[in-house]
Parts: C-alpha cells; structure tokens; sequence
C-alpha cells in the first residue's frame, strides 16, 4: 500500500528516508556524498512521484520503492 508522503510527519518522513539510505549502501563513486544530501535527492524523487512509500502488511515494515516497480508488481 502506497503512503501519500504529505501524510506523514516531517521528522519521520526524514527518518524513514535517512533509513531507505543508509541500507541501500549506494556509494560506489569516487567522491562520497554526504547523508543531507542523499536525503534530499530521495525526497525530491518522492515529491516528484518517481518514488513511493510503501507498507508491506506481510513483512509489517515501510520502504520506498520506484513507483513504476511498485505498480507492476501490485497489478
């Protein structure tokens, strides 16, 4: 189930992001960005609809997830 990010508290949208980061462990470059930054790309993304907060009832847990990712595999 998709969660509208407008829907949640600011501080745990940040939280549920700064999660989403630091397990995805995506620093493969050179130069490492900084955790700010990383969140604010990921809410930019959330915002602009090309990600998605999902709650999984089967695993009781919140992700984000690519919204096209997200509708082929709930149609």
């Amino acid at each position: 189930m998709i969660i509208p990010w407008q829907q949640i508290e600011p501080d745990t949208l940040i939280n549920i992001i700064e999660s989403f980061v630091l397990r995805e462990g995506t620093d493969y470059g050179e130069k490492e960005i900084p955790l700010a930054n990383k969140v604010e790309e990921i809410l930019e993304q959330i915002k602009g609809g090309k990600l998605v907060i999902v709650w999984s009832e089967l695993h009781g847990s919140v992700n984000i997830m690519q919204k096209e990712h997200f509708l082929r595999e709930n149609n």
